[in-house]
């Protein structure tokens, strides 16, 4: 099922300006606050609300080359699994009303889109907010090329989990895939009941590439899962499974779409890029944080 084809209530329109935290409202392609802060609408259909004085870099968050590697990583199908299992834990006894889900640190968009196709008859207004420019718009131009109308079923931002553009207590559903919580923002953006989903990598996650690329792995801490402010502990589960990636390519891009790329030395780069085939571990911990009520 394509975004074209869901039932839709209407497009996701609870943001607040980034400069002065008013309301946006949208309107002759911007989002614009009462106090005159306008911000245009990409006409890939993806909105900056990320100011230059919130920017550590010029260009921060993932490359373009991160993201046209991590593209054809996912669309591959390696973490179909991943995708599958948390779309089931996201609509779980989700709320009559639409489902009002964001991803903070959406990347492409890949879990959204599966999240859409596995939502059947669910209203949804979805979000995906990223650091990184390269990421939101291969994000908004998918979306475009699935559904006419993709800015209907998803709003597309350029925005930190420092400082989310999002009202008060406007989301039932938050996830941080493989990326940086702020624990006392993703309280503020959920409403009471609302479920913060956290995926990790395990101790076992890509372990043969570790193993290859660098001379020693440290030993993992199982450390118990301690709920943040204002949060009780939901579902808890380890997600494992095997892939092979029988191409140099594949091995190039899954190297090229995490941190490993610059943390290992040239030598064990130079190890992974020799190989024609790798089998993997996949091991992600899923952790619901379910905002407690008022």
């Amino acid at each position: 099922m394509s975004l074209s084809t869901l039932s839709l209530s209407s497009s996701f329109q609870a943001l607040v300006c980034p400069l002065d935290g008013q309301p946006l409202t949208l309107g002759d392609g911007a989002w614009r606050c009462s106090a005159g802060h306008s911000f245009d609408v990409a006409k890939q259909g993806y909105v900056n609300l990320l100011p230059v004085q919130n920017k550590r870099s010029t260009d921060p968050g993932d490359s373009k080359a991160m993201v046209a590697a991590r593209q054809r990583f996912l669309s591959a199908g390696f973490y179909a699994p991943i995708a599958q299992r948390v779309s089931e834990m996201t609509l779980q006894e989700a709320p009559p009303a639409p489902l009002r889900c964001l991803d903070a640190g959406c990347g492409e968009g890949y879990y959204l889109r599966q999240l859409a196709s596995h939502a059947a008859n669910t209203p949804l207004e979805l979000v995906g907010l990223d650091i990184s420019k390269w990421a939101v718009l291969q994000a908004a131009k998918q979306s475009r090329r699935a559904a006419a109308e993709s800015e209907r079923s998803a709003c597309w931002l350029v925005g930190s989990n420092a400082n989310l553009p999002i009202q008060t207590a406007s989301l039932d559903r938050l996830w941080c895939l493989f990326g940086f919580p702020v624990a006392e923002e993703f309280s503020r953006v959920l409403a009471p009941g609302g479920v913060w989903l956290q995926g990790e990598a395990g101790p076992n996650h890509l372990r043969e590439l570790r193993e290859i690329i660098y001379p020693s792995l440290k030993a993992e801490r199982d450390t118990p899962a301690t709920p943040p402010p204002s949060f009780l502990l939901g579902n808890a589960e380890t997600l494992s499974y095997r892939i092979t990636l029988d191409t140099r390519e594949a091995i190039a891009d899954l190297l090229t779409m995490t941190p490993h790329l610059y943390r290992a030395s040239p030598e064990g780069r130079a190890r992974a890029q020799a190989l024609d085939t790798l089998s993997l571990t996949v091991e992600v911990r899923l952790t619901e944080w379910v905002k407690a009520a008022n």
